[in-house]
């Protein structure tokens, strides 16, 4: 035992410093091996270009690694363009997906995979996309995934959309008088170029009812958007109703047309009872008026009537005066 401390204590303290780092320096390679080997294994293998000590760097900053990793691979066996694929001396571009950006893009609270499944689907549908405006979509709330669904297959809109107004028919009246309700369906794709900031469906939908309402009011008589229900959606896709909006009408088409009431009709019945009303009220006036002139007219004639009798009350006390003073002789 003293010999063996005699021996420990003839080594140089500096080897015994420099071995302690290099165990402990060994002892932390293990530990990222048995955390980070599996997955930079799997990410070796499949081209993903991501260093273990990227991996480390990842968990300090409290990157998913997983999720960088996954997105990356995927972007390879996509045959996206990556770091792999960078001419020297030309500068990265938007359209490269590179392991930096994908972690500036899950710290700024995107979903990666998203990203990348929007950048493969695009690919494959031969739409131009890239990272950087995928990114910009996903962050700003849309599905960069949907959209560019959409923008492959588009889908179709109700007008007017019962689940959003509670109404299954635009009502509308033609010249004539006659009420038709109309349910169109409309078919759009999405606009990538104007999704961020474009208007949404709802702008969609009250632009094309408020188009085909005017369609139909301009209409003379309604049995011509019976006949031809063509010419309400060929007018109402000459106004260029998605402008500034997030997607493009590819077009739009009266699934339903139904003949409502004869508002015409009903208004010129309203307006003769109104006008009968009105007749029978000057009539009534008129009446009123009428005898209200006969009373008078009584009146005047009962009036006329007390005087005379005043009058002839006195006479006899005019003749008896004049007697008296001998204005009046009998003899004569």
């Amino acid at each position: 035992m003293i010999q063996t401390m005699l021996v420990i204590g003839a080594i140089d303290p500096w080897a015994i410093g420099g071995l302690s780092i290099l165990v402990i320096v060994m002892l932390g390679l293990v530990i990222i091996a048995i955390k980070y080997g599996s997955l930079w294994f799997e990410g070796y293998n499949c081209g993903a270009q991501i260093g273990l000590f990227e991996l480390v760097m990842m968990g300090l900053r409290q990157v998913n690694q997983k999720s960088i990793m996954k997105a990356k691979i995927k972007a390879v066996q996509a045959n996206l363009r990556t770091e792999k694929d960078k001419t020297p001396g030309v500068e990265i571009d938007g359209t490269f997906v590179t392991t930096q950006r994908l972690e500036a893009h899950y710290l700024a609270g995107g979903d990666v995979t998203k990203i990348i499944e929007a950048l493969v689907a695009s690919k494959n549908a031969g739409i131009a996309l890239e990272f950087d405006q995928a990114a910009a979509i996903d962050l700003a709330g849309r599905d960069v995934v949907e959209a560019v669904r959409t923008s492959v297959d588009p889908k179709v809109i109700s007008c007017p959309d019962p689940q959003r107004s509670g109404k299954e028919f635009l009502s509308a009246v033609a010249k004539d008088g006659v009420e038709l309700k109309v349910h169109a369906q409309v078919t759009v794709r999405t606009n990538l170029e104007q999704l961020i900031g474009g208007a949404t469906e709802e702008t969609i939908i009250a632009r094309v009812g408020e188009s085909i309402i005017s369609a139909i009011g301009s209409a003379t008589l309604h049995s011509d958007v019976l006949q031809n229900p063509g010419m309400i959606t060929k007018a109402v896709l000459e106004r260029g109703l998605d402008s500034q909006t997030a997607f493009e009408i590819v077009s739009i088409d009266i699934a339903s047309a139904i003949v409502g009431e004869n508002i015409g009709s009903r208004l010129q019945v309203d307006q003769a009872e109104a006008d009968t009303r009105v007749a029978r009220a000057k009539a009534e006036q008129r009446r009123a008026e009428a005898i209200a002139v006969e009373q008078e007219q009584k009146a005047e004639v009962v009036g006329n009537q007390a005087t005379l009798i005043q009058a002839e009350a006195e006479v006899p006390k005019a003749m008896a005066a004049a007697f008296r003073t001998g204005n009046i002789d009998t003899k004569g």
